[in-house]
Order: structure tokens, then C-alpha cells, then sequence
């Protein structure tokens, strides 16, 4: 078998299992990680080994971008104190108690340990915006979570060059070299990524071409972390940057059919990528565990005991966290429920492998890195243990806890923003009518179907008048798009004034962008 056909039959079956795991609601990441096991266990399969630059270059910018576009500047903005306490504090305890615990329960020699809990200190924003998206948390939640993920990064990428620095030229880094070394990666990133979003922004207001769109939303990413990395920052934070700035404001670059190719092209790609990596995890574990020596065999206590370790941490740390923003808030009686979901919530996949296997060779005077191979197995079988564990007992514990939003909320609040577009699109027709710039027929058939959406009929349904012979197709394009200009003003302003949630404004945002698009050309 060729690696062409087997990179071909791994996106097959990784597709499959995707595409079921949605069918039958269950977590895809978690599915994709246990048949990827199964798989690699059978005696026909041939040991897998994936390049540090597979991972790390070609497939976590798209999906790192990907998460990161979906965090609201609005949310963020509420919850940056948490986000930075979980960032910094929870990332440092998490690295020295798996440190700790890894040098006494495996063969690690204590550099080893602490590049093992460098690699695991942080939560993955792949593996965590891939289980929260069919879990319905409250917005500000959901943001909690994915910005906690998508921000620790930084604090985690200098706490593994610090330790494997310490592992492969056994000196110690001093603290200040430390910070700045946080400061050149974390600082010197965001301000790439700023940049690269800034000057994306530029070429994609003065772009009308679906194609060239869709090819600059695929570059983007990949240019904010290849540029970063170049430049010796981090290309992670570089990525998460870029995409929550161009998120935030990209409704406004484009029209509504470019917005429709880039999200329908992405959306592929970011299913492909998804779907074949946390395959890879689980397909890789059998042939890393083939591969360590025979004082290694203890692995499965290592991988047990550093899970506990993982989990445990976090909730104790979130525990607190938690208690005292609530009381601060003056919520009265201070309750699990939020800090259950938060801890449950972080998970580990693609980041940490991807930190594992860019772990050097060799040390300084040429001799092989000792345990490099048991790293890999801890980190992969961590990996898989927290998706299978997490990823399927999440919703359970969600629906435990009784902070999901409830679908008729959404509905709800979805109908109200629907009936104020709906008033909106019919003042502007009202305008348009005073100062008699439209046919009146065409007017009076766009009033009838926005009245009809304001009693609650199908907003996608048409209302069956035909447009009669007198009047071209061109004028009624031409009305339409007015009022769906006054309509998607609606929306924004609804937004910005806290009526509606980042979720329903992008849900009615494409509707209108589906409207908008079905109209045709002129």
C-alpha cells in the first residue's frame, strides 16, 4: 500500500465515521479517536508516523483560524478576566503537577517530566469548539471555554521550549529569560496576527471575485502562522488573533454570496481536517506503543495517572475560579453547575500532539533524547483517554447541570429578531413608497410577505403572488436587496444592543445572505 492510497482510505474512513457520529448525535471528535484505535490495533496495519510539520503547519492553522472566527469580539470582551486567570495560573499549576506526578509514577527523568506536563498544560481549542457545537451553553459560557483554548496556548508554547530547553542542553532558564521569552511569543504574535488580519481586511473590501475571496480565507491562516513562525513568535497566537478579528468583522468585507462560497468552503475543509487528524490520534496510539522499550511497558498507569491528574487540577482550580466571580457579581449562593461544565470541558487533542512531536531528536552533544517515544505514548494516550471520557459524557453533564439553553429560548429569541427585521424591512418600504421610488405593486408585495412573517408564517416560504407582466425582475431585485440592506442594518444593531446572541445573528445572517444570493444576478 502506497501512502497515497493510505492517506486517500484514512480521509474515506474518517469521513464515514464523521458523518455518522453526526447522524447518530454523537461527539465526532470521541468517535474518530476510538474506531482510529481499533483500526490500529488490527495486525494488517502498518505503523503510522506523522511529520511534526503535518500537524503543526498544514492541518492546526485552518482549524485554529476556524475556532477562532467563532468567538464574538462582544462576549470576549466580558470575559477576558477569567480567560487570562485560566490562561496563565491554571497552564502553570497543570505543567508542574503532571510534572510531578509524571517523574514518580514513570521511567521519566524529571526534565523529561516537565516537558511532558508543558505539553499537556493547556486545553485544545480544535478538540473543544469541535464537542461544543451541538451543546447549547449560554454565550458567554460557550466564549469562556473556546478563549480559555484558544488563549493559554501562548503561556503553554513557552513552558515547553523552557522545558525541553532544560531537557536537551540541561541548564536552567532563569525566570526573567522566561517572561521574555512570553513576551517575544505571545506579544510578537498577536501583533502578527493584528497585522495580517489589518491588511486581509483591505484586500477583501476592494474584492468582488467569489474565487479570490474563497482562496485569500483559505491563505489567511496559513500566512499569520508561517509569518509568525518566521519572525520567531508564535504562530498559534498569530493564527487565534487573526481569526477573532476578521470574525468579528466579516459580515461587513463581503457580499452575501461570497460569505455563502467562503463559509461553504471552509466548512469542508474544516470537516476534512477535523475528521482525519483525530483519526490519525487514535490510529497512531498502537504504533507508538509498539515502539517503546521494555521498561516503558507501564505506560497505561503513566497515561491513567496523568489524566487524573489533568482533570483533577482543573477542577480545583476552576472551582475557586468560579466561587469568587460569582460572589463578586453578587450572584447570592455560589453553584457547581457553571464550574463542572468549564472543567469538563478541557479536553486535550491536536495541540498537544502537535507540541509532542516537535520534540527534538537528539540533546546537545548528539545522543538520542532518552524517552522521547514514552512522551508521545503518554501524550497520544492522554489525548485519546480525555476525548473518549469528556467528549462522550459532556452533554450528560451539561444536561446535569440545567445551564443549556433550552431550544424554545433560542427559538424565541430568533422569532423576536426575525419580527424586528421584518418592522424594519417594512419602514424602509414605507420610506420608499413616500417619496415613490418603486412601482407601487412592488412594494405592496414586498409589505404582504414581510406582514406575514410578522405573523409568524414561514419567513423562507413564498407567498405564491406572481410579479405581474408590467413590472421587470430587475426593479423587484433591486427593492429586495434595499430592504434587505435595512433588514441586515436591523440585525447588526440588534446585536450591538444585546437583544440577540452572536449565534442567532450569524443563523439570521445567513438567511438573508441565502435570500439575498437567491435572487440572482442582474
Amino acid at each position: 500500500m502506497t501512502d497515497l492510497t493510505a492517506l486517500l482510505l484514512l480521509v474515506v474512513f474518517a469521513t464515514l465515521v464523521a458523518t455518522g457520529a453526526r447522524h447518530w448525535r454523537i461527539p465526532a471528535p470521541s468517535l474518530l479517536v476510538v474506531g482510529g484505535v481499533l483500526i490500529g490495533l488490527l495486525p494488517q496495519i502498518p505503523d503510522v508516523r506523522v511529520a511534526p510539520e503535518v500537524i503543526s503547519v498544514v492541518v492546526l492553522p485552518p482549524l485554529l483560524y476556524a475556532s477562532a472566527e467563532e468567538i464574538p469580539w462582544r462576549e470576549l470582551r466580558l470575559v477576558w478576566r477569567p480567560v487570562t486567570v485560566l490562561a496563565f495560573g491554571l497552564v502553570l499549576a497543570t505543567a508542574v503537577a503532571v510534572g510531578v506526578v509524571a517523574a514518580a509514577v514513570t521511567p521519566l527523568p524529571t526534565t523529561m517530566a516537565f516537558v511532558l506536563g508543558a505539553v499537556l498544560a493547556s486545553t485544545d481549542p480544535v478538540a473543544v469548539t469541535a464537542l461544543g457545537r451541538k451543546i447549547a451553553l449560554p454565550p458567554r459560557l460557550q466564549v469562556l471555554v473556546q478563549s480559555e483554548s484558544l488563549f493559554n496556548d501562548a503561556t503553554s508554547l513557552v513552558l515547553f521550549k523552557v522545558a525541553v530547553a532544560g531537557a536537551i542542553a540541561a541548564h536552567a532558564v532563569t525566570l526573567p529569560a522566561a517572561g521574555g521569552q512570553f513576551l517575544v511569543l505571545g506579544g510578537g504574535g498577536a501583533l502578527v496576527g493584528g497585522v495580517v488580519a489589518g491588511v486581509v481586511a483591505l484586500i477583501r473590501r476592494r474584492t468582488e471575485d467569489p474565487i479570490l475571496e474563497t482562496v485569500i480565507a483559505l491563505v489567511t491562516p496559513y500566512a499569520a502562522y508561517v509569518l509568525a513562525e518566521d519572525l520567531h513568535t508564535s504562530g498559534v497566537t498569530a493564527v487565534v488573533i487573526a481569526g477573532v478579528v476578521l470574525g468579528s468583522t466579516g459580515h461587513k468585507l463581503t457580499n452575501a454570496t461570497i460569505r455563502l462560497q467562503v463559509h461553504a468552503v471552509y466548512g469542508t475543509v474544516v470537516f476534512l481536517l477535523e475528521s482525519v487528524v483525530f483519526a490519525l490520534i487514535g490510529l497512531e496510539l498502537p504504533s507508538l506503543v509498539r515502539q517503546l522499550n521494555a521498561d516503558e511497558n507501564s505506560w497505561p498507569i503513566g497515561v491513567l495517572a496523568v489524566a487524573a491528574t489533568v482533570i483533577a487540577v482543573r477542577l480545583l482550580g476552576v472551582l475557586p475560579l468560579s466561587a469568587v466571580m460569582q460572589r463578586r457579581r453578587g450572584n447570592g449562593a455560589v453553584t457547581w453547575r457553571i464550574p463542572a461544565v468549564v472543567s469538563w470541558a478541557g479536553t486535550r487533542g491536536v495541540m498537544p500532539l502537535a507540541a509532542a512531536l516537535s520534540i527534538p531528536l537528539a540533546v546537545d552533544d548528539g545522543s538520542p533524547l532518552p524517552h522521547r517515544p514514552l512522551i508521545l505514548v503518554l501524550t497520544t494516550g492522554v489525548v485519546v483517554f480525555t476525548l473518549v471520557l469528556q467528549g462522550f459524557t459532556l452533554a450528560p453533564v451539561v444536561r446535569w447541570s440545567k445551564i443549556a439553553l433550552e431550544p424554545e429560548h433560542t427559538a424565541r429569541e430568533e422569532a423576536r429578531a426575525r419580527a424586528g427585521l421584518a418592522r424594519a424591512g417594512l419602514d424602509c418600504l414605507d420610506e420608499l413608497e413616500a417619496v415613490e421610488a418603486a412601482p407601487a405593486t412592488l412594494i405592496n408585495q414586498l409589505r404582504r410577505g414581510l406582514l406575514a412573517r410578522l405573523d409568524q408564517a414561514d419567513a423562507d416560504q413564498d407567498d405564491g403572488t406572481a410579479l405581474p407582466g408590467s413590472v421587470s425582475a430587475t426593479g423587484y431585485r433591486e427593492l429586495r436587496r434595499t430592504v434587505i440592506a435595512a433588514e441586515t442594518a436591523q440585525l447588526q444593531r440588534l446585536y450591538a444592543d444585546n437583544y440577540i446572541s452572536d449565534v442567532t445573528r450569524r443563523r439570521l445572517q445567513r438567511r438573508l445572505d441565502l435570500e439575498d444570493a437567491g435572487l440572482g444576478d442582474e
